[in-house]
């Protein structure tokens, strides 16, 4: 397969001449670029070719991302028939998604056991949580027998567990498919693959990016690559301008303890137990980060605290001073929290520009409904500018890749410096300066105490030296799972 004399104008991007043998098996490193998801959607046959040619391509291609992720969302909610049932409708099941594109219907189960979806085959895609959406996505894209499989951010989401497998799977497939990988984590290239691909971002006079591959190479030789001492040390520098940003507009409201306290918390579904017991408390000063495997219950925990889920007025549930449920409205309460999660970014389906986004930080909402200030206004430029996002000001928040887009949902959480920082998975999506940069920001102000952190990663690497309270959710599917607090 040969990408020739490539040039997609509207995005920036540029490649003149790359040669993939079918022995072959690839890696995009992102570093400050989302050109990796570009050439899987042009590949994929998502975006039309501007210019160039590609000689060779595979009649049939497998493609897994985010971004793929969020139109099946889309899809299933347009079909969303809850108001016409006695019922909550969660969506197509998991068996019925696989089903709908298998090319040998007779290879659903061994799909499903491959996946680890056997016990989540009757479950409606909108209950899932993201590690197990990207198991079915993967699932869906081997179901179509390809001969070329394009994984972008493939461990995104998953726990440990399902990380692991994912290697061991890939590693079968290599013998019989050609892999091209994109991702921003160093650590995740595969021990199958054999070559990687980097890109390099240049401002034009114009004010335009553009992003060329400029190196090619086999995997010996990207491990003895000095590029990742040099991004290291330029996502510092910009962790350091993010934090004298916040710095200089702090202002936030002081509150006794306990921040939140939960009493003998608990949440029980009509089809089973989630958590119970479950005695949290947090004090200034601390912040946490909540560990455990896909599925397990750590974002319904988090849901409680943030208010939208839906049995948070049947627990006993302090925040900010206050009982849950002594007249504060939701506003109230999320005017002090920032928030960051799959579950946010996928709601947030408005037609709205970029710095719009960055404003409606400051009234809790997706999409912009109130007037801003000239300060609000001239603070979310400023934010533009420190993401390196100012070209993208008027852009509408839909044409932006799915990396620009969680970039300005971190942008909005932290615009109006919250009390409470609520961060799920917030990497999803970065290339390797962005999540550096966030990760560095995220560890500052925890370090600082600008914000109380409430952090989820599956990832070890991104463990931020600055947090030592965990809540960890131990056990497994069949036996359920006991959360254990450990506090400094």
């Amino acid at each position: 397969m040969q990408i020739k004399d490539l040039i997609v104008h509207k995005y920036g991007l540029k490649v003149d001449d790359w040669v993939i043998e079918p022995n072959q098996h690839w890696a995009i490193f992102s570093t400050y670029s989302h050109c990796g998801s570009l050439i899987g959607r042009l590949l994929s046959g998502d975006l039309v070719i501007e210019q160039g040619d590609f000689v060779g391509l595979p009649e049939r291609i497998g493609w897994v991302s985010l971004y793929q992720q969020q139109l099946l969302l889309d899809k299933e909610l347009e079909q969303d028939d809850t108001d016409f049932m006695d019922h909550l409708d969660y969506g197509s099941s998991v068996e019925a998604l696989v089903q709908e594109v298998c090319v040998h219907p007779e290879q659903l189960e061994a799909l499903l056991a491959l996946t680890d979806l056997l016990h989540l085959r009757q479950r409606g895609f909108r209950q899932l949580s993201t590690g197990e959406t990207r198991r079915v996505m993967l699932a869906r894209a081997l179901a179509t027998e390809p001969e070329l499989l394009i994984l972008d951010e493939p461990y995104a989401g998953l726990d440990i567990k399902h990380q692991q497998n994912l290697s061991d799977l890939l590693s079968q497939l290599s013998q019989r498919m050609q892999l091209l990988i994109i991702t921003s984590r160093e650590d995740e290239i595969p021990p199958c693959i054999t070559h990687v691909a980097m890109f390099n971002s240049e401002i034009q006079k114009s004010g335009d990016i553009v992003n060329t591959l400029s190196d090619t190479m086999t995997i010996e030789q990207w491990h003895a690559h000095p590029v990742m001492a040099q991004l290291m040390a330029l996502s510092v520098e910009r962790s350091q301008e993010v934090l004298d940003l916040i710095k200089s507009q702090r202002y936030q409201p002081k509150y006794p303890d306990p921040l939140v306290e939960l009493k003998n918390g608990k949440v029980e579904y009509t089809d089973g137990l989630i958590f119970k017991d479950v005695n949290w408390r947090i004090n200034n000063g601390d912040h946490w980060q909540v560990r455990g495997p896909n599925g397990c219950g750590k974002s319904t925990l988090l849901g409680l605290v943030l208010g939208d889920h839906p049995q948070c007025y049947s627990n006993d549930i302090t925040l900010f001073g206050q009982p849950r449920g002594s007249g504060e409205t939701i506003w109230q309460v999320k005017q002090q929290i920032g928030v960051v999660s799959s579950a946010l970014h996928l709601q947030y389906r408005v037609s709205c520009s970029a710095i719009e986004v960055l404003l409606s930080g400051f009234f809790d909402s997706i999409g912009l409904y109130q007037k801003p200030t000239k300060k609000q206004v001239d603070l979310a430029k400023d934010w533009l500018a420190i993401l390196h996002m100012s070209q993208c000001e008027k852009v509408s928040f839909k044409q932006l890749d799915y990396g620009q887009q969680r970039l300005l949902l971190i942008g909005r959480a932290l615009i109006k410096q919250p009390v409470l920082l609520i961060l799920d998975e917030p990497y999803q999506g970065l290339d390797f300066i962005n999540r550096k940069l966030v990760m560095n920001t995220l560890n500052m102000i925890a370090k600082e105490n600008l914000s109380q952190l409430l952090y989820v990663s599956h990832h070890s690497e991104d463990a931020l030296p600055a947090i030592d309270n965990y809540v960890d959710f131990v056990g497994d599917v069949e036996s359920g799972y006991e959360v254990h607090i450990r506090q400094k």
